[in-house]
């Protein structure tokens, strides 16, 4: 296998049910550069120990997951996920400043679905602006960008109630583009009439935090949150999307994050494998030729 892509990130979702220690080994024995890291198992070793794995790990840090779920009305459990949001980005402040030369300080954001017996979508979506206007300080002070990540409208009840990448920079306008950006993940963007157009807006107004690739192929898993595939494996159309980003002067780290059971059932250092393999023939070819396409 020749070398990955040095752009090549791999989020840490991919191998959900590899250990801390485990994601970082597999990730850098593969000769990947980068990794984007979870919450749940940095918390299970505690941020100090998983900052100076990851320190030791060599890699560089390219974004964490996640915060968010903004929707819940006023009252006890929204005053607690904004605490808890002001947690995720000491740990993204720290696990950057942890990673190698090139980490960036991007905190991915999941808006959050409906509150239980609602129906008020619009007023769903200005809480997320309200609950991202009370973390903007907390960001700015610890240097992070909040990445508010768009999901494919299929989630909006329950996950996600922006779902199109004019409705994340809609929201983030409001805020400085270092503070608050949006995350680009084909996943839930590729079908969406004016993606390239809004790809454009994101990258004159500064805004794209991360860029994520994986692909979709149809018929759905019957959970439709695992059914995030190998880039190549389905219906994507990589070139265009890779190019549009590229040509903003997207210099950062390309993400590939997988949701699947039989990609979680299979063992990490094949999943790993097969990430790079696909990244080489999918998303690669896209990026040759385009300014801040290598790493040195």
């Amino acid at each position: 296998m020749t070398s990955p892509d040095p752009r090549l990130s791999l989020n840490q979702a991919t191998v959900k049910h590899a250990d801390l220690a485990t994601a970082l080994r597999v990730t850098a024995d593969a000769g990947i550069e980068a990794i984007g890291l979870w919450r749940e198992p940095v918390n299970e070793v505690g941020l100090d120990v998983a900052a100076r794995m990851l320190t030791d790990s060599g890699l560089r840090f390219s974004t964490h997951c996640r915060g968010g779920f903004f929707t819940l009305p006023d009252g006890p459990a929204r005053v607690a996920a904004l605490d808890d949001n002001r947690r995720a980005i000491e740990e993204t402040a720290t696990l950057a400043a942890a990673g190698a030369t090139g980490s960036t300080a991007v905190l991915v954001l999941v808006a959050g679905g409906l509150p239980e017996a609602s129906r008020d979508l619009i007023g769903a979506r200005e809480r997320v602006r309200d609950a991202i206007g009370a973390l903007e300080p907390d960001a700015k002070a610890a240097g992070v960008t909040l990445a508010i990540e768009p999901l494919h409208p299929m989630y909006a009840s329950d996950r996600a109630v922006v779902s199109t990448l004019g409705q994340a920079l809609d929201i983030a306008a409001e805020f400085e583009p270092d503070v608050v950006g949006a995350a680009v993940d084909t996943f839930h963007i590729w079908w969406d009439p004016q993606v390239l157009e809004q790809i454009g807006r994101a990258g004159r107004e500064g805004r794209i935090a991360t860029y994520q690739v994986c692909d979709w192929k149809t018929p759905l898993e019957a959970d439709i949150l695992l059914s995030r595939h190998y880039p190549g494996e389905g219906v994507i159309d990589f070139g265009s999307l890779t190019r549009a980003v590229m040509a903003t002067g997207y210099d950062r780290d390309i993400e590939v994050e997988l949701f699947h059971a039989d990609i979680w059932a299979d063992a990490p250092s094949s999943v790993v494998r097969r990430t790079a393999e696909s990244f080489a023939a999918a998303v690669s070819p896209h990026l040759r030729g385009v300014p801040g396409s290598t790493r040195g």
